[in-house]
């Protein structure tokens, strides 16, 4: 039984919401995990400093967001996704793959703000224009950290970035 004043559009936001937080905790206990395993180092800011940062705030902001998609979740409950899910969930997968086989063309920085611009869009963010800024700039700051801070070499792309 659903309620009526639920619209399907609300309720798959809340699962997906949910789920995307949860797999962001289980990211979240992955990433803690291995930078605990990295060695000790005598410098003022060791090797398992950076992914200890981001495994923390991907856990912080993950558990928010399943929270956040739980506690919805709850108010509008029962909606039959059925076909439209499905086709979420195949684009979803394409956008993946099509990550995967553009990433050597392209570089980091422009096949990852594709990636997470679809993802977030396919997803169901509400300002288009915002997440399109906000993929390049998630992008570039990560390609920023890890190729250039970290030194963890990242596919460049014909651009340099």
């Amino acid at each position: 039984m659903t309620e009526p004043d639920a619209p399907p559009a609300e309720n798959d936001q809340a699962r997906a919401s949910l789920l995307l937080g949860l797999i962001m905790v289980l990211g979240a206990v992955v990433v803690l995990v291995d930078a605990a395993r990295l060695r000790d180092s005598d410098d003022a800011v060791g090797p398992a400093a950076a992914p200890s940062l981001i495994g923390t705030l991907l856990g912080l902001l993950g558990g928010a967001l399943a929270w956040q998609g739980a506690r919805s979740g709850r108010t509008h409950a029962g909606e039959d996704r059925g076909k439209r899910r499905l086709w979420r969930l195949a684009a979803l997968v394409v956008t993946l793959i099509a990550f995967a086989f553009v990433l050597p063309i392209f570089g980091y920085v422009l096949s990852s703000a594709a990636l997470f611009t679809a993802a977030a869009l396919l997803l169901g963010a509400p300002h288009p224009g915002r997440v399109v800024a906000y993929g390049w700039t998630l992008a570039a700051v990560a390609f920023l950290i890890f190729d250039r801070l970290i030194g963890l070499s990242l596919p460049a792309g014909p651009w340099g970035f």
